[in-house]
């Protein structure tokens, strides 16, 4: 706790979550069915990159010491003895003026040590099968070859361990001979919208009942974490509903690892998540604005759950703040926090006094050579303001004691970018 209202700092808030995060079971999986996950030991190239010499361009093959004074005024002409495909086997015998017409990939002889291009000899394929007429002399023996192991050498670390594996990473441990990796099992996610006031979007409501959207944004940016989301609900406020799902999926073989929930943890009368599980999450008042009411507690089966502040921005920010980094931890992922950038800020705006500010924002990216930041809504912070969610594309982060951001004042900057 703080001496300034008895909020607690973000740090300590997160502190308690990830001190209560097991990371989930490992297994080994295809490539094919690796997309997403996060490796959980390093997977090591059973083959190099490339595995063999191979040429870099279409042409031919030589010896550097035949063709190193070509040129246009005195071209040599080679005879031309094999034709190497990429992927062909052959290793032809290359002897002194001899030359084998080559494509790009294609392992080169052992008898040569460099490459020239089609363009630098008179016919260039449409004349190559008999004889190459050099014109034009490489650069340096070794030209256009690419060498065995240049890049990963067989037994050489590809990924580290808390990788996320995207398109890259699969391309790269398949070009390593890496055909299976031991990957974390996937969180098991639900998701409780609380609040007898929520209506599911496009259908009648009556005075005082607005759409339901905390649901579709905790589910989906849950997703973008690697979880599985294997419930989404809404409920009202009498407690009956909210208890009965809560048992329904902490218990059992098939519970879920994590329950995030929307509304019902702050101090009004109605408060479903406080009333049905008090004895089980701590509430706390944390110093962040918005989303300052916070609970947090594992129950005995291990689930972890998480009470989030019901305005929909305080949802958004609580969850990137505290049950994002969660869930990584619990896939094992190395890295727990998106990246961030220290930007000018656009424009003036006013921050909450004694608080750390999560504010929506745009990047201004009309200079290329200095992005600056803005708030995404002219209104600035509101935690109500849901349209902003959709403009935005980061959260700004100004320090507690700061009063106001003003123009061209630094300011660090959390990039959303899933």
């Amino acid at each position: 706790m703080s001496a300034d209202g008895g909020l607690r700092s973000v740090e300590d808030q997160l502190d308690d979550v990830l001190a209560a995060v097991r990371p989930l079971p490992a297994r080994t999986v295809d490539l094919a069915g690796a997309a997403g996950l996060t490796l959980r030991e390093a997977a090591v190239a059973r083959g190099g990159i490339p595995d063999f010499d191979n040429s870099a361009m279409d042409g031919f093959a030589v010896r550097f010491s035949d063709v190193a004074d070509a040129s246009p005024q005195h071209p040599i002409d080679l005879t031309v003895v094999a034709d190497l495909p990429a992927g062909s086997p052959d290793d032809p015998r290359l002897r002194p003026g001899e030359t084998a017409r080559i494509m790009t990939g294609a392992p080169v002889p052992a008898d040569a040590d460099t490459i020239v291009p089609f363009e630098d000899t008179v016919g260039g394929l449409d004349d190559s099968l008999t004889t190459a007429r050099v014109v034009a002399a490489p650069a340096r023996s070794g030209v256009y070859v690419r060498r065995a192991h240049d890049d990963i050498r067989p037994g050489d670390t590809v990924l580290d361990a808390g990788v996320r594996l995207g398109p890259r990473q699969l391309a790269a441990l398949a070009a390593a001979d890496i055909a299976r990796v031991t990957v974390s099992e996937q969180p098991r996610v639900v998701v409780i919208s609380t609040g007898s006031e929520l209506v599911e979007p496009g259908l009648p409501r009556s005075r005082g009942q607005i759409p339901e959207s905390n649901g579709l944004l905790l589910e989906s940016l849950a997703r973008e974490t690697g979880a599985v989301v294997v419930r989404r609900v809404r409920v009202d406020d009498g407690g009956a509903d909210f208890r009965r799902i809560i048992d329904e999926t902490t218990t059992g073989d098939g519970r879920a690892d994590v329950v995030v929930t929307s509304g019902g943890v702050s101090a009004g009368a109605y408060e479903v998540v406080k009333t049905e599980l008090g004895d089980a999450l701590r509430f706390s008042r944390v110093q962040m604005q918005p989303g300052k009411p916070q609970a947090f507690g594992v129950l005995p089966s291990g689930t972890l759950v998480f009470g989030l502040p019901g305005n929909p921005v305080s949802a958004a920010v609580s969850f990137e703040v505290f049950v994002r980094p969660a869930l990584l931890a619990l896939q094992g992922r190395a890295d727990l926090r998106r990246p961030a950038l220290l930007l000018p800020a656009a424009e003036a705006w006013r921050t909450p006094p004694g608080r750390r500010q999560y504010l929506p924002a745009t990047i201004d990216r009309s200079d290329p050579a200095q992005w600056r930041v803005r708030p995404a809504a002219a209104g600035g912070s509101g935690s109500h303001l849901a349209g902003t969610l959709a403009r935005a594309e980061a959260y700004a982060i100004v320090p507690a004691e700061t009063a106001t951001v003003g123009p061209g004042d630094l300011v660090e900057v959390l990039l959303l970018e899933g």
